[in-house]
């Protein structure tokens, strides 16, 4: 069992920067692969980022490359998500899921936090 919660979130201007965090409960977070999604309202959950257990391989969705960078640090049981360059689009509520495969798909992630939101003002 894995306890998920997101933290950092805000209100920042266009061009701006945030960093996400999610800290994971329970001794065997070094073993899953970790996942950002986000959900604007009235769309469906998006993939962000993910990141494999050791950190070695990481992933983005398109609208995020070059933008977002996601790491963790299995001493300190959390994941992080530096956000650059962000822009009104990026306005949603932010997730990380713990699963096995770090992939696009969320049916894949067994665990969830609760989100924290983004709001990028123009």
């Amino acid at each position: 069992q894995v306890q998920l919660v997101e933290s950092g979130g805000g209100l920042v201007q266009t061009g701006g920067s945030l960093r996400l965090s999610c800290a994971a409960s329970g001794r065997t977070f070094s073993s899953y692969a970790m996942g950002w999604f986000r959900q604007a309202p009235g769309k469906e959950r998006e993939f962000v980022a993910a990141v494999t257990w050791s950190g070695g391989y990481t992933y983005y969705g398109d609208s995020v490359k070059g933008r977002f960078t996601i790491s963790r640090d299995n001493a300190k049981n959390t994941v992080y998500l530096q956000m650059n360059s962000l822009q009104p689009e990026d306005t949603a509520v932010y997730y990380c899921a713990a699963g096995t495969t770090p992939n696009s798909f969320s049916s894949n992630y067994d665990y969830w936090g609760q989100g924290t939101q983004v709001t990028v003002s123009s």
